[in-house]
């Protein structure tokens, strides 16, 4: 007859299959074949990761040295429970880490000092060849003009956001999603949307409503050449 007693302890080796810790290997590793960590553990703090930029590759005040693209601190954030100092208000940054917009009477006086410089360069390579009390003269100047300025202000903006103009009025224009100088397509689109239908019709009614239009857009006052360009124009006072 058995003498097996099935409330009593288990015969160690035998019996039923033991479901508790395997014997630490020798060394102190683990199993054989077992994970050594099989819930993971957080990366330490510094790790891949940590610290790096945001979903954009960087922000106003992401730059590399604590310093944003316009030369603002990082953020520039502003005390707990308070909203960004002059989000959206005349003459500081719509987002935090942005410089004041520039305002448009410096805005306009830019604009004017470029066109002035580019009619003169005009009408210096035309008045050889024709005059221009003639029609043709004056046509040839203008068509001449807004030429030369398709490319002035698409190489300057591309160089480092500022024309001549811009630079005498201490503004510039950055890209709008983190305040880096504007890429090549960008600065050769806003020119070109800028000038562009200038030559096809009513030049001045065309500048017009580009600059009306941006005098009602918030909060970053883009003209509809800023808004096909995705780019904003900045003081650097």
């Amino acid at each position: 007859m058995s003498t097996y007693d099935p409330s009593g302890p288990e015969p160690e080796g035998g019996g039923k299959p033991s479901f508790g810790k395997q014997p630490p290997q020798q060394g102190g590793g683990t199993p054989e074949g077992a994970p050594s960590d099989p819930y993971g553990t957080p990366p330490p703090p510094g790790g891949p990761g940590a610290g790096g930029p945001g979903a954009y590759g960087g922000t106003y005040g992401g730059a590399p040295g604590g310093q944003g693209p316009y030369g603002q601190g990082p953020y520039d954030q502003p005390p707990p429970g308070q909203g960004p100092a002059g989000y959206g208000t005349p003459g500081g940054g719509p987002v935090p880490g942005m410089p004041p917009l520039g305002t448009w009477p410096n805005r306009i006086l830019a604009r004017l000092i470029d066109y002035l410089l580019v009619q003169a360069v005009a009408v210096i390579l035309v008045l050889p060849f024709a005059s221009l009390t003639d029609r043709s003269g004056s046509a040839g100047s203008f068509w001449l003009a807004c030429g030369l300025w398709l490319v002035y202000e698409g190489v300057m903006l591309g160089r480092d956001g500022q024309t001549l103009g811009k630079k005498a009025m201490k503004v510039r224009v950055a890209m709008l999603v983190d305040g880096n100088t504007p890429t090549q397509s960008a600065a050769w689109t806003r020119s070109a949307v800028f000038i562009l239908p200038a030559v096809i019709c009513c030049a001045v009614l065309w500048w017009l409503i580009d600059g009306v239009f941006g005098v009602f857009d918030k909060p970053y006052r883009q003209c509809i050449h800023d808004k096909a360009a995705k780019t904003v124009v900045v003081s650097t006072a």
